[in-house]
C-alpha cells in the first residue's frame, strides 16, 4: 500500500489468531472532530485485554465496536497534544498527556483522537515512555480505593503482583498502610518485595488455603476465583478485574451470584477512567507513592513479539511499544 501524507503507522491484524497475526501497517491519520484533541503518541503499553481481543476470545465485543478487518490494538497511550478540535476547553497544543481510548482499541498508532475526559497531564518527572507504563494504574486506584475502600492496617492479597495492574496495586496498598501479600512467579518475588509487598508467594506452588485470611483480595488473574473468595475475613471485599475468557459465562455468573448469596461479594468492573482518575494517578506519582516499571521497550514493528512475551508470563511491570 502506498503511504500518503494523511496515513499513519499502526498495529493491525486481518484475522483473529496468535500474536503473529499482528503487523505494522498504515491507516488514515485521524482528524480531531468537535470536542476532540489529537495526540501524537510517543508510546503505548500492552495489556491483557488486547491479547484476548486479538485472539478472538471476546469477539462479541470487538465485532460490535469495530466491524470487519483489519482491526486495531492498544488501549492506553502517552504523548503530546498536536491539535485541538472545536469546543475543547482545557487541553492545549504542546501538552504532555496520558490516557486511554475508552472501550475501543486503537492506541497503538502514531496518532489518536480522543475526548479531553480521556486524558490528563502526564507527570512532569516522567518521560513519555515511562508514562506509557502507568495509565492502567487507574484500575488499581479504582479497585483498592473506590471499590474495596482499603484501610490502613487491613490485609490485602494481590494476585498477579508483578503484572501491569498488580505492580501498581502493591505500591498503592503499601501507600494506603495495608499489609500487602502478593502472588507472583518464583523469578519475580524479589522484584515484588522491592515494590513494597510484605510477603510474596509463588503462585505455582502455594495453595490458596495456605495464604491465611484477608480483608481485601484483588484478583488480576480471573481463574479459580472461588478459592480466593473463601480467604476473605468477615466483612472482606474481593475485587475482580479479570475473568477467564475460556469460561466467560461461568465466571460472570459466579460474580453475579456473589452479589446475592452469602458474604464477600465480588466486585467486578471494567476500567473506563476519566480525567479525574488520571489526575489522581498523576498526584500519586508526584508524591512518590507509585513509580512506573518498564520491563522491555519494543518498536512498533515488533508488536507481535511484545504480545508473545506477555502471553508467556513473567512480566515485571509493563511491556511498552515505542512509536518513534
Amino acid at each position: 500500500m502506498k503511504e500518503t501524507v494523511s496515513d499513519m503507522r499502526a498495529a493491525l491484524y486481518d484475522r483473529y489468531g496468535p500474536p503473529e497475526v499482528l503487523y505494522e501497517g498504515t491507516v488514515p491519520k485521524p482528524v480531531p472532530g468537535p470536542g476532540e484533541v489529537l495526540v501524537r503518541v510517543h508510546a503505548v503499553s500492552v495489556n491483557g485485554g488486547e491479547l484476548h481481543g486479538r485472539a478472538g476470545k471476546v469477539r462479541l465485543v470487538t465485532d460490535l465496536v469495530e466491524r470487519g478487518f483489519p482491526k486495531r490494538t492498544g488501549l492506553d497511550f502517552a504523548g503530546e497534544v498536536v491539535a485541538v478540535g472545536r469546543d475543547v476547553r482545557g487541553p492545549a497544543v504542546g501538552d504532555r498527556v496520558w490516557g486511554l481510548t475508552g472501550y475501543r482499541f486503537g492506541s497503538a498508532a502514531e496518532y489518536v483522537a480522543v475526548r479531553p475526559r480521556r486524558i490528563a497531564l502526564a507527570p512532569a518527572g516522567l518521560d513519555l515512555v515511562e508514562a506509557a507504563a502507568l495509565p492502567v494504574g487507574t484500575t488499581a486506584i479504582t479497585a483498592l480505593r473506590d471499590k474495596a475502600r482499603l484501610q490502613a492496617g487491613e490485609r490485602l492479597l494481590v494476585r498477579g503482583g508483578s503484572g501491569g495492574v498488580g505492580h501498581v496495586a502493591v505500591q498503592l496498598g503499601r501507600a494506603f498502610g495495608a499489609h500487602v501479600t502478593a502472588l507472583a512467579g518464583a523469578g519475580n518475588q524479589d522484584f515484588v518485595r522491592d515494590l513494597g509487598a510484605d510477603e510474596v508467594f509463588d503462585y505455582r506452588t502455594t495453595a490458596p488455603a495456605d495464604l491465611g485470611r484477608f480483608d481485601v483480595v484483588l484478583d488480576t488473574v480471573g481463574t479459580a476465583s472461588g478459592a480466593y473468595r473463601r480467604l476473605l475475613r468477615p466483612g472482606g471485599r474481593m475485587v475482580a478485574i479479570a475473568f477467564d475468557p475460556d469460561r466467560a459465562a461461568a465466571s460472570l455468573s459466579y460474580i453475579a451470584a456473589s452479589a446475592v448469596f452469602g458474604s464477600g461479594r465480588v466486585r467486578f468492573f471494567s476500567g473506563n477512567p476519566t480525567h479525574r482518575l488520571f489526575a489522581d494517578l498523576t498526584r500519586y506519582v508526584d508524591s512518590g507513592a507509585i513509580r512506573p516499571v518498564v520491563d522491555t521497550v519494543f518498536p512498533l514493528a515488533d508488536i507481535a513479539k511484545a504480545h508473545r512475551a506477555l502471553e508467556a508470563g513473567g512480566v515485571r511491570g509493563k511491556y511498552v511499544i515505542r512509536m518513534f
